[in-house]
């Protein structure tokens, strides 16, 4: 009896100890919670039916570093169905990923980002992601979608005039989304197209202005990043 007793008083206060352990870890801290809402109709109608690849990064205004908070499975391998690599797809979160890990390399299947960043390409509906940072710190939020196989009359599959086809299938190029935020509790940004996101640009420039965007500007047709209270994670 007094051996279950002993046993029964350990667990309480072990599962004391981990309860206020988990509190004690979102002291100080906010949620960034990003809910994107991917527009199915648009899937359906594009070439291939694929859900949008995307990458969700922040940059912090203090110091200009950044931190991927989320990438889709297929930029995070590499893996682009017998293609070695597709830079088009996610221009700008590519240059964040070789920043990041020191190297100028892409993502592969043998050397893939980060688990921690990454997940399975989102169904049609709504995504649902957070990141944990210290109170009152100030980012820059950044979304890059690319949705494979969304032509239009710009963005063509094949330009007869020119004589070129899109190898990729990329279509309408990757589109940047930007916000800047504060992290206080309460707060909710919708961000702003900051421009589409060119492997290849002529000017060197990775982001220009998004001309000849139709579609492109709907595959997330829902975009919200709200300041939340942290849950308490018993595991961090």
């Amino acid at each position: 009896m007094r051996k279950t007793l002993l046993i029964s008083g350990s667990l309480v206060v072990f599962s004391t100890s981990m309860v206020f352990y988990a509190f004690r870890g979102t002291q100080g801290k906010t949620d960034i919670e990003f809910k994107i809402h991917i527009n199915e109709k648009l899937i359906q109608e594009s070439a291939f039916g694929e859900s949008p690849t995307f990458a969700i990064w922040l940059e912090d205004l203090s110091n200009g570093m950044t931190q991927t908070v989320f990438v889709t499975r297929r930029a995070a391998a590499g893996d682009w169905e017998g293609k070695a690599e597709v830079p088009a797809a996610l221009p700008c979160w590519f240059k964040v990923h070789k920043l990041e890990n020191e190297n100028e390399d892409l993502p592969t299947l043998e050397k893939p980002a980060p688990l921690a960043i990454t997940g399975a390409t989102p169904k049609p509906g709504y995504f649902l992601t957070r990141v944990r940072v210290q109170t009152g710190t100030r980012w820059i939020c950044w979304i890059e979608v690319n949705l494979s196989g969304d032509y239009n009359d710009t963005y063509l599959e094949y330009d007869s005039v020119k004589k070129a086809e899109d190898l990729f299938g990329i279509g309408q190029p990757a589109l940047l989304y930007r916000a800047e935020i504060e992290a206080i509790e309460g707060r909710v940004i919708i961000p702003d197209i900051a421009g589409v996101c060119i492997a290849d640009s002529q000017d060197g420039n990775v982001i220009q202005p998004p001309k000849g965007i139709s579609t492109a500007s709907r595959i997330f047709d829902e975009l919200t990043i709200a300041m939340v209270k942290p849950n308490p994670k018993i595991l961090q």
